[in-house]
């Protein structure tokens, strides 16, 4: 089976995330695609660069999540979201998933 690289899966968790949250007018659940998606992605990034870069990247993925927020307001929600998502994706990428 192929692996998901762990990028995907926290851009994925912060998009889905907050497009589950809007469409079904249910921040829990939101909450539950966001809290998946990085447990999912924290598994990889520990598996590949130990506890380090899990602390780092989980760190990243939760300012991520916590910067879109009053982004959104300068920006528009979409465009703060994808942007947090990019940054996350991108780290996680060049941290866990290039090797």
């Amino acid at each position: 089976m192929a692996r998901v690289p762990s990028s995907a899966m926290a851009a994925a968790g912060l998009v889905g995330g907050y497009a589950i949250a809007r469409w079904t007018k249910k921040r829990p659940l939101g909450g539950v695609v966001l809290g998946a998606a990085g447990l999912a992605a924290g598994r990889e990034w520990h598996r590949r660069g130990g506890a380090p870069a899990a602390a780092g990247l989980g760190a990243l993925y939760i300012a991520g999540f916590a910067g879109a927020h009053p982004l959104a307001k300068k920006v528009g929600a979409w465009p703060a979201v994808l942007g947090a998502a990019s940054v996350v994706a991108a780290t996680s990428w060049a941290v866990s998933d290039r090797a």
